[in-house]
C-alpha cells in the first residue's frame, strides 16, 4: 500500500492526497496561509521514474505568481516535509526517494481540442521552411562565375 504523508493512496490519488496533506500540515500564520492560498488554485501532478525509483510532486503555479510569493511556497513546504513525522513517501513501509518542482511552464498542446495557437506541426516548421527560401537570401549552391 502506498502511504503519502501518513495517508493510505491508490496510485492514481497520490497528486490529491499530497496536495490536501500538504494543505493540512502547513501550519498558521500569514506564510501558511498564502501557501494555501497559492497550492489550493495551483494544479498538482506526480510522476514516478520506475528506473530511478524517485518520487516527483509538481506544483504548477499561474503566471501571476510573484518570486516573493513562490520562495514563501517554497519555505512553507520545506517546513512541512522536513518536520513531518511521517514519511513524504512510503511504499510497503520503505520510505521513498522524492522531490518537489515548483514551476509555472506550461507544456503546449500540438494537437487536441485545447491547441495551443501557433504550435500545430506545420505552424512549428514554417519559419524555418520560410528562411530557406526567403527572398534576397543567397542561395549557397549558386556559383556566379559561369555568368
Amino acid at each position: 500500500m502506498w502511504k503519502i504523508l501518513g495517508h493510505d493512496a491508490l496510485y492514481v490519488e497520490i497528486p490529491d492526497v499530497w496536495k490536501k496533506r500538504m494543505l493540512e500540515l502547513s501550519g498558521d500564520g500569514d506564510k501558511a496561509e498564502k501557501f494555501r492560498e497559492i497550492v489550493g488554485k495551483s494544479e498538482v501532478t506526480y510522476m514516478m521514474n520506475g528506473t530511478t525509483e524517485e518520487h516527483t510532486f509538481f506544483i504548477k503555479l499561474a503566471d501571476e505568481i510573484t518570486p516573493e510569493d513562490i520562495q514563501t511556497l517554497a519555505d512553507v513546504a520545506l517546513d512541512i516535509l522536513k518536520n513531518s513525522e511521517t514519511p513524504c513517501i512510503e511504499v510497503e513501509g520503505v520510505r521513498q526517494r522524492y522531490q518537489v518542482i515548483i514551476t509555472n511552464w506550461h507544456e503546449p498542446e500540438i494537437i487536441g481540442k485545447n491547441k495551443t495557437p501557433g504550435m500545430s506541426s506545420g505552424e512549428v516548421f514554417k519559419p524555418i521552411i520560410q528562411g530557406l527560401d526567403a527572398p534576397g537570401r543567397l542561395n549557397p549552391q549558386f556559383n556566379d562565375q559561369y555568368f
